[in-house]
């Protein structure tokens, strides 16, 4: 791991060569974008896909009912307007006439409701599934409990209507129908296709944005879509190209090959003066979970001596990025975040729960392995977590990385005994984080379900009065993060970029939403 990637090694040019092809770079009137992603998405089915390199892409190739505004509201996309009845149990959307599919097919109700319907299918194993629960009878039929799929509460009643039927009022559903996994999908192409019917030949979309190329493990490249709803975006082409090493992406940043990037930590303080840099704090956390089914974490004061025995406040102080420390899980810049809740450091409680666990001064304990996924940040907060238990409870944990494709699958086949995960909001609401740890939940890792805490979130999201919601949660909360602990929240993330002064329209927010539609280039004279 190199500390001072401000120069740039010859190594690093050969692969400067490799990824423009031995050709003049992108010049700065050229009608293109350039960014890297640190993974090869693991799948663009929006149906399966779960993380955020795969939706930095989907977002600019696909398109759902509803889309956020600079403000996080959800407005209008496909749907041109939705109204609810007079119960709130009924939403019906009103599709607009003019959104094609990029075969010429017209995007009809139909659609979405096979797409809902194949998520919501058993057989399609979707992690995400659980978002759609609070529709009349989704979670029967993903359970197997009921098997017509004509029962649950999703029904297109006309070529430009959806209908909608919910077990209760939700608030913030049209908040849900700008994610991924509620994008329309083609019946038709699919079962043509198989498994890949995601590549570029095969592929059927509906957004600004066409997947033209996908050299796998290496580059994407994105065409603007003439026909879309919108009007054709400004910049004709994207590329995106796959660059794991940090330093790597940023010698090419700095060489003018690429026109965005995410700064290493190891670089923030180098850029932060820069005319290219830009902070925002994140909708976003970051936790250490535990497979609560696998001992010593089966035992929840282990857990919770390992929770109190981490000095988050230090964390901010090495990652110089603008991170939040957390001991609660809704993140600061959401609705019913308390910052008084959690498992606050106190390393001698933390030496006596150990104790009273079986350990007294680590003795007898276990060797254990915590796994993360490749990443310079997941590397430095790994060292530091590994420190703080060895200097607060004598306890040492190895820690091992791998490859986020590699990690994913481990996690939903065995997860380890200890694994760092972070999650970003998916929409702007408190159910979005907490509804990741119920028991149905297909994100959640942790092997961890609660009664209580299941019966919490289904009530908060019901609720319209936030001072109510903020109760429920405030309950919820204190149950996850300081009585049971399946679960460590660290900090609240911020968003560090460079971004090219000629790159206008984008605008980073506290999702990391990333609509590329709305940038265009300025000219740049010489």
């Amino acid at each position: 791991m190199k500390s001072t990637p401000y120069f740039i090694p010859f190594y690093l040019l050969v692969i400067t060569l490799f990824i423009t092809g031995c050709s003049p770079s992108a010049s700065k009137d050229e009608s293109v974008f350039r960014m890297s992603i640190k993974n090869e998405p693991p799948t663009l089915d929006w149906t399966l896909a779960t993380d955020s390199v795969s939706f930095t892409i989907l977002t600019n190739i696909m398109e759902g009912l509803t889309q956020y505004d600079s403000e996080l509201n959800a407005k209008p996309a496909i749907a041109k307007k939705w109204e609810y009845s007079e119960d709130g149990q009924t939403i019906t959307f009103f599709l607009r006439n003019d959104v094609y599919w990029s075969d010429g097919k017209q995007v009809t109700a139909s659609d979405f409701e096979y797409s809902w319907k194949r998520l919501l299918a058993p057989e399609s194993a979707a992690q995400y599934a659980y978002f759609l629960f609070d529709i009349e009878n989704a979670s029967q039929y993903n359970s197997g409990k009921i098997t017509d799929p004509n029962k649950v509460g999703i029904r297109a009643l006309a070529p430009d209507v959806l209908e909608v039927r919910l077990k209760k009022p939700v608030v913030y559903f049209p908040s849900i129908t700008t994610f991924m996994v509620t994008f329309p999908a083609r019946e038709d192409v699919i079962l043509r296709h198989g498994d890949s019917w995601t590549e570029p030949a095969n592929i059927v979309t509906n957004g600004p944005y066409t997947l033209e190329e996908w050299q796998h493990e290496y580059k994407m490249v994105l065409k603007a879509n003439p026909h879309h709803y919108e009007g054709k975006p400004q910049v004709d082409e994207i590329r995106v190209f796959v660059v794991q090493e940090p330093t790597t992406a940023l010698t090419l940043f700095e060489t003018g090959e690429l026109d965005y990037l995410e700064l290493p930590p190891v670089a923030i303080p180098h850029y932060k003066s820069s005319l290219e840099y830009r902070n925002k704090p994140q909708l976003r956390g970051y936790y250490y979970g535990f497979n609560v089914q696998k001992p010593p974490f089966d035992n929840v004061l282990v857990r919770r001596a390992f929770a109190h025995s981490i000095d988050r406040s230090r964390i901010p102080k090495f990652l110089k990025g603008g991170e939040l420390p957390s001991s609660s899980w809704i993140p600061k810049g959401m609705f019913g975040y308390n910052e008084k809740i959690g498992s606050k450091f106190n390393a001698k409680k933390a030496r006596a729960l150990l104790s009273q666990a079986g350990y007294p001064n680590g003795k007898g304990f276990p060797k254990v392995t915590a796994v993360f996924n490749t990443g310079d940040l997941n590397h430095f907060i790994g060292e530091f977590i590994q420190a703080q238990w060895k200097e607060h409870l004598n306890v040492h944990i190895d820690f091992e990385s791998q490859e986020w494709k590699v990690f994913l699958s481990r996690l939903d086949l065995d997860p380890p005994e200890i694994f760092r995960l972070g999650w970003g909001a998916d929409f702007p609401d408190p159910d979005n984080f907490m509804n990741l740890f119920i028991s149905t939940s297909g994100n959640n890792r942790l092997r961890w379900s609660h009664p209580r805490y299941d019966e919490l979130i289904s009530m908060g999201s019901a609720l319209k009065k936030q001072e109510e919601r903020q109760v429920i949660y405030d309950e919820a909360q204190v149950l996850l993060t300081e009585e049971e602990v399946p679960m460590i929240p660290l900090f609240v993330s911020a968003q560090n970029l460079l971004i090219k002064p000629y790159i206008q329209g984008l605008e980073n927010n506290a999702m990391e939403l990333l609509y590329l539609k709305r940038i265009w280039l300025k000219q740049v004279t010489n």
